[in-house]
């Protein structure tokens, strides 16, 4: 009896040493895209500061720009950060502005059926 009780043990241990293997193996779902974390899409098209991440709070505000992590009224490259909203961020560098954006290839675009007086299907 105890023979037949050694084999579903040293089954059920050889499972567990197992499954750190397999673990390994699954990716991180809240993990971006590979090709937004590459260095190239972080460059962006030109050679000009990237904004990477935005965080929000009541009580801060932070942007990460080109992997700098900087706060609302802080400097980067002799620029100050003025703005942050939740897709982008406006810095300042004298009378001049620029504006940074976290989607920088996303826009708008209205459909064809825009001008409808019901936009939400109501009568």
């Amino acid at each position: 009896m105890a023979q037949s009780m050694k084999r579903p043990l040293i089954v059920l241990f050889g499972a567990l040493v197992c499954l750190p293997a397999l673990a390994q193996q699954l990716q991180d779902p809240t993990r971006p895209p590979s090709n937004l974390t590459q260095p190239d899409a972080l460059a962006g098209a030109g050679s000009g500061p990237v904004l990477q991440s935005v965080f929000i709070s009541p009580t801060h505000k932070v942007a990460i720009i080109s992997d700098h992590t900087v706060k609302l009224g802080e400097k980067f490259n002799g620029a100050t950060l003025v703005k942050i909203t939740e897709s982008e961020v406006m810095l300042r560098n004298g009378s001049e502005f620029q504006t940074l954006k976290l989607f920088p290839n996303i826009g708008k675009r209205l459909t064809p059926g825009h001008n409808r007086k019901n936009p939400d299907n109501r009568k």
